[in-house]
């Protein structure tokens, strides 16, 4: 092995082609597998409701972004973003949350664990087996990504191809079945208008996955052209897919008894059992193993710029010699999910600290990005999405301000000790970079280029 010198050393070998299957498989899996039993939870059938303002807030949220993007190549992700249009001790503040945000990874593993236990109720009567199922997926994706994103992009355009056959037949064959008093309360908007607009917030989570592939802007051919198009390609095909599943996740069976639950007591419900099982393999647990990888793929390379530019010891810009991964990285996120798993954190808990925490820094981004203007004005005159000086002012603002009031709603919502842990991890973040700014050992790379 040996240490990286910058994130030019990746390799640039994901097209378009990659890149959406990516972006699809990353929102897929989190969104509908993993979180829709809990948004149903909150406000009952309207979760379905909740799903499309979830798209709204995104598209508004996710326009700065793709200005940013499509303008020059980020190879440190959202990191790079913060660095060139925020300032250093913002960048490095970034970092240290996602880190600690995504103790998320941890949820893909223990939802995939729930419907293999789903579909083999056997496995069921020892309660560590769903830590022991998680602890396994976990690990096979840890060992697949150690060993290269290509070879991990190539299993996920095979993954992604089954897991749509499979969330297709769950639609076709359910929505038949869902109740023609589907809109009719107790059932509908169970927690009135609040509730349903901080579900909405939440599913910004499902739906909001795509622009993950910013991150991986040192491993586009195309970055500036490809990563802005899958933003928006894929969004629309998952809102697509949404609708009809949470109509039919929430519609069939009476909201208390699919509250909180996964999507295996619909599928048994309205599926043949051949094509249950299917649906259970292919699409549910594939749906999160495709989350799992393609965040595996990602996650790291903020980080793996941070360490370059100072804010964590050297070692820890470790990368492998033959593949290019970043082993110390991997390793990190790896231990940390492994925790997570073991203490058996509740999925509900990791999911809304995810939300909550890198909804904060997506507000600053969208309103960091009116700073290209001053920061790069000539790349920013080039760009292919160039507006008027109001129009990005327009949506840096209405971009920031809505991921505010999503942050409100989901904070509104939290138990007393979630909402202490939240804003320790933010108090935390915060010292971490100011001292480490402060001490003198941070030093800035240029990770930005045109693209």
């Amino acid at each position: 092995m040996s240490e990286v010198a910058s994130t030019k050393e990746l390799k640039r070998v994901l097209g378009r082609k990659e890149l959406l299957s990516i972006g699809i498989g990353q929102t897929i899996g989190s969104g509908i597998f993993a979180m829709v039993g809990i948004g149903i939870a909150m406000t009952g059938r309207s979760a379905s409701v909740s799903m499309l303002i979830a798209a709204i807030f995104t598209i508004f949220t996710n326009i700065p972004l793709i200005f940013v993007a499509g303008t020059v190549r980020l190879r440190g992700g959202f990191y790079t973003q913060l660095a060139l249009l925020g300032n250093d001790v913002s960048a490095g503040f970034f970092v240290i949350v996602h880190i600690l945000s995504w103790t998320a990874l941890a949820m893909y593993a223990l939802s995939f664990a729930d419907y293999m236990l789903g579909l083999i109720p056997a496995l069921a009567t020892n309660g560590f087996v769903r830590q022991l199922i998680a602890l396994i997926v976990l690990t096979v994706f840890y060992v697949t990504n150690l060993m290269g994103i290509e070879g991990a992009a190539k299993l996920q355009n095979a993954m992604m191809l089954i897991m749509i056959l499979a969330l297709t037949a769950f639609i076709v064959f359910g929505l038949p079945h869902v109740t023609a008093d589907y809109f009719k309360q107790p059932e509908f908007m169970t927690h009135g208008v609040k509730s349903m607009l901080s579900a909405g917030a939440l599913f910004t989570w499902a739906v909001g996955g795509a622009n993950v592939v910013i991150h991986l802007g040192a491993e586009c051919k195309n970055p500036t052209k490809d990563v802005p198009f899958v933003i928006i390609v894929a969004t629309c095909i998952i809102a697509v897919f949404y609708a009809g599943l949470v109509v039919v996740a929430s519609g069939v069976l009476p909201v208390a008894e699919v509250a909180n639950q996964p999507l295996t007591l619909v599928s048994a419900e309205v599926l043949p059992y051949p094509l249950h099982v299917f649906f259970i393999v292919g699409g549910a647990m594939f749906a999160l193993s495709t989350t799992l990888n393609s965040a595996l793929g990602w996650v790291t390379k903020p980080i793996l710029q941070a360490a370059v530019d100072g804010w964590f010891p050297p070692k820890v810009a470790t990368i492998h010699k033959k593949y290019k991964t970043p082993t110390v990285i991997l390793t990190m996120f790896y231990v940390e999910c492994v925790i997570v798993i073991l203490f058996n954190v509740p999925i509900s808990t990791i999911g809304n600290m995810a939300v909550i925490l890198n909804n904060v820094f997506f507000a600053i981004l969208a309103f960091t990005s009116y700073n290209m203007i001053k920061k790069i004005p000539d790349v920013w005159k080039k760009s292919r999405f160039h507006v008027s000086n109001g129009m990005l002012l327009f949506w840096a603002v209405v971009g920031g301000i809505s991921l505010i009031l999503q942050t409100l709603l989901l904070f509104s919502d939290l138990k007393p000790w979630e909402f202490v842990a939240n804003i320790v991890v933010l108090v935390f973040g915060l010292a971490y970079a100011y001292f480490r700014k402060k001490s003198g050992k941070v030093h800035m790379e240029v990770s930005y280029e045109e693209a």
